[in-house]
């Protein structure tokens, strides 16, 4: 923010233990808003003495009228433009409290100083020309106020002395703001009738008085403050940890509330509790005890009396008003970075002191602010606006903007630079489930997407899948050929899709060399699922430890418990499902189609290798060096369990060598259920 505070300009020095409320003031180009602020600070009594006399004087040699919005005139380009390019920060006083107004930009170019001006603002004044009425850019302002969050607000409408003063008009304007502003869900305190060229309206009514009556400072003074720092609950960020003698002190500036030595805390987001042993200050009395207490503002160390494992970016809080703690955030953001953010953009999350990896997993309601028109698609553009969804790698510790304005902030960084910023709407320790599709809404869906995608390539089949499915997509490997290639697909692309395979606990040796060396490749972890130990434990106890030879129902409990439930909480929360399948693995996926509707598990299925070859796969992925097991080499055609998997002869079927023993030609562990209704499929084999 290009915070301006000319010294000439801050008027008087709010009063000790007065209310100060942060308004900020906003309008179209030419509206008024310097002429009105220039008015306030006059007829509240807050310029400087003798400044207005002399800008007076500086007008009379330059032979131009006097203009009230000459106070505001700090940088020598707004004197060459017109117009104002920064955030300029004036404090004035009523008899009732104390204000800083900050004049944000109305030029549609310097939108982004408007949105870090009005971040700081407990309220609004939203300035209207009466004899232009709600323009476009009125309509602008209006919506960036909602979405910063900004309930108080206070309509304007100035130049009435230029439709002399007309009620009729003033009603028509009245009626037009106020209902944009209720379809946001912002409900303005007062719509003000003023000329602030005459000082109409702004300390006392005159032409107005008989069908009018509140003042804009009668209605700056119902507007309420902010709540201080120290009636909020207690927020320490950690910024850094020092050991000193025999002590671990967690130093970091205290964002709210207070701090008292014997106070049971707990370290966010690992949740663990002790209480506070010292407060420390620097510099420190040789031989002095340190505070008992600390507050809101101050930069202190605390000891605790135990020892744990605490780091930057940590947030301490009272264990009787915890923040919260999690790997799911969703958020209001304004987007800077040329570069669109989309589901499946990767990104790094800032809040305080603290930074993760996340991938945003969900983009909704984009809007350009500037034409204050709805974008379709998954994505925010640069100077859009928009909600998302981000799935974090590790929790992160955050309140909502509503509960704190500070910690409910967050920053977000793209590509290396800070690209985005915005309110903190929720944060979750677990992901929300999507809302589920009835079986012939995913039929439709499944449909749509399979005419989208059935003459792209695999790899543009992938990026397009992400980019029209909004939410989790988890790719579930079993390292296989065909799971190696959608691996290098995804990777090479850098797409926002979770990565899950599930460890039955008797894989291959084979099967882990190329899971380690697949993740040195493509720089990234992949996620196992394994079964749960009650479950795996009763399996043994029933079966024994090769049960599954002795009968389909023993090796269908076996796949059950280390395949399918497994996978069944690997998709927890996805809106779909990637899978290696192809058609020609075996007769019984020859009907399997690109996209399908999966009501098992309520989610779309994408197999987007389904028409290719197993030759047309082992050369794409001989071309592009993709790691393979080295059990392909040995006559091993489709890769398991190592107990149930065997090489195969040239002549076999791919899925011959799996339940070797099983005389039935379908051979299915269960995860490819047929459970399905299947659309269509792809015209793109090689």
């Amino acid at each position: 923010m290009n915070a301006i505070v000319p010294s000439n300009l801050r008027g008087a020095t709010p009063v000790a233990d007065r209310p100060l409320v942060r308004i900020v003031i906003v309008g179209s180009v030419d509206h008024g808003k310097s002429t009105l602020i220039g008015r306030l600070l006059h007829e509240t009594g807050s310029l400087p003495e003798g400044k207005l006399e002399q800008l007076q004087g500086v007008s009379a040699r330059r032979g131009v009228p006097f203009e009230w919005s000459f106070l505001l005139d700090a940088l020598q380009t707004e004197r060459d433009q017109g117009i104002t390019i920064d955030t300029s920060q004036i404090q004035f006083h009523t008899k009732k409290q104390d204000f800083v107004l900050i004049d944000a930009p109305g030029h549609a170019e310097f939108l982004r100083n408007m949105i870090t001006g009005a971040a700081q603002a407990d309220g609004a004044i939203l300035m209207v020309d009466a004899t232009e009425g709600v323009r476009e850019q009125t309509r602008r302002h209006g919506y960036l106020l909602h979405l910063l969050g900004l309930e108080q607000v206070i309509v304007v409408i100035n130049k009435m002395d230029r439709i002399a003063y007309d009620a009729s008009r003033f009603r028509e304007i009245e009626t037009e703001i106020t209902d944009y502003l209720a379809s946001l869900g912002v409900k303005p305190s007062a719509v003000i009738p003023v000329s602030a060229r005459e000082g109409v309206g702004i300390t006392e009514h005159t032409y107005t008085s008989e069908w009018y009556r509140p003042t804009v400072v009668d209605a700056l003074d119902e507007m309420l403050p902010a709540r201080a720092p120290t009636e909020l609950s207690l927020r320490l960020p950690i910024q850094a940890v020092y050991k000193f003698d025999d002590r671990r002190i967690l130093a970091g500036r205290i964002q709210s509330g207070r701090i008292t030595v014997g106070d049971a805390v707990v370290v966010l987001p690992a949740g663990v509790t002790a209480r506070v042993k010292s407060i420390e200050v620097w510099p420190a009395a040789v031989g002095s005890q340190g505070p008992h207490e600390a507050q809101a503002g101050e930069s202190v160390g605390i000891t605790l009396d135990r020892e744990l494992f605490v780091e930057r970016g940590n947030v301490l809080t009272l264990a009787s008003s915890p923040a919260r703690a999690g790997q799911y955030i969703r958020a209001r953001v304004f987007w800077l970075h040329r570069e669109p953010l989309e589901a499946g953009s990767r990104v790094i999350v800032r809040i305080g002191t603290a930074e993760g990896r996340g991938i945003v997993s969900r983009v909704e309601h984009a809007v350009d602010p500037g034409k204050l028109s709805a974008i379709g698609g998954q994505r925010i553009a640069q100077n859009n606006v928009g909600e998302i969804s981000i799935d974090l790698v590790e929790p992160l510790t955050a309140d909502v903007h509503t509960a704190s304005a500070a910690d409910g902030r967050i920053v977000l960084d793209f590509g290396g630079r800070i690209a985005g910023g915005g309110l903190i709407l929720s944060v979750e320790k677990s992901k929300i489930a999507p809302v589920q599709m009835s079986s012939d809404n995913l039929e439709q869906e499944a449909a749509r997407l399979t005419g989208i995608l059935k003459d792209l390539t695999p790899g543009e089949r992938l990026a397009r899948f992400r980019e029209e499915v909004a939410g989790k997509i988890t790719f579930t490997t079993s390292f296989g050929l065909e799971d190696q290639v959608l691996l290098h697909l995804i990777a090479e692309q850098q797409l926002g899709i979770d990565v899950v395979t599930l460890d039955t606990g008797r894989l291959f040796n084979e099967t882990y060399d190329v899971w380690s060396e697949s993740e040195l490749r493509y720089g990234r972890g992949i996620h196992a699922i394994v079964p749960h130990h009650e479950d795996l434990e009763r399996l043994i106890q029933d079966q024994g430890i090769n049960g599954f030879y002795r009968s389909l129902e023993a090796r269908q409990a076996c796949c059950d418990v280390r395949k399918a439930r497994p996978l069944r909480r690997a998709l927890e929360g996805a809106r779909a499902w990637i899978t290696g399948l192809r058609a020609d693995q075996s007769i019984h996926r020859s009907d399997v189609s690109l996209v399908e509707a999966d009501t098992s598990y309520g989610i779309l299925k994408l197999s987007p290798l389904i028409e290719w070859t197993r030759v047309a796969t082992l050369d794409f992925a001989k071309a592009n060096s993709v790691p393979l097991s080295a059990l392909h080499d040995k006559g091993f055609t489709s890769i398991g369990c190592a107990p149930c998997t065997r090489a195969t002869n040239p002549d076999d079927p791919e899925r011959a060598g799996r339940w070797w023993w099983e005389q039935d030609d379908k051979k299915e562990c269960g995860l490819h259920a047929r459970n399905l209704r299947t659309v269509g499929s792809g015209q793109n084999a090689p």
